[in-house]
């Protein structure tokens, strides 16, 4: 199958929302596109000027889709990883602003007990790490632009909206 516009569609996610209307992942358009197909979810909402294509038929690519039965979905919270943490911290320095050079810092470094978890963990660019050192943000006289926290799948769906579809803000709670 092929997109009439361009091969990207293909790359693009869709929202995933359970048979109560609540967001519950992201997807990719071909495993969307056969949940749909297989009459397993419904499509809410679809991309524009965009079509699956096969040799008698085009189908529109799906932006929103909602299963047909409900899904009991376990949340085990996000993942703690280098990208994720990259990602709550929107790819740059939470000490200067920076955009390059993006490294992990421990806001209480290892060497002195700090544990790998979320709140102690920050996107720092190299120079600013270097310039903390073994030390605290504190006493290496810098200043967090925010605290880290936890992130919640709400806030990570909401992360999704500045590369995706916009008719994901009505299911995410987000302003138009």
């Amino acid at each position: 199958m092929e997109r009439s516009s361009s091969s990207t569609a293909m790359k693009d996610k869709v929202l995933i929302l359970n048979q109560d209307f609540s967001a519950i992942a992201v997807c990719s358009v071909q495993k969307a596109f056969l949940l749909v197909y297989l009459d397993k979810a419904e499509m809410v909402s679809k991309a524009e000027h965009a079509f699956l294509h096969t040799i008698s038929t085009a189908y529109p690519v799906p932006s929103v889709i909602r299963l047909q039965r409900y899904v009991r979905v376990p949340y085990y919270g996000i993942a703690l990883s280098r990208h994720n943490v990259m990602r709550r911290d929107s790819y740059s320095c939470q000490y200067c602003g920076a955009a390059k050079n993006l490294t992990l810092d421990h806001l209480m470094p290892r060497s002195r007990g700090g544990a790998t978890i979320w709140q102690n963990l920050v996107t720092a660019c190299s120079r600013c790490n270097s310039r903390k050192g073994d030390r605290t943000p504190e006493e290496a006289g810098l200043k967090l632009r925010r605290q880290p926290s936890r992130p919640s799948l709400l806030t990570f769906l909401q992360l999704h909206l500045s590369t995706s579809n916009q008719d994901w803000r009505d299911y995410l709670g987000v302003e138009k």
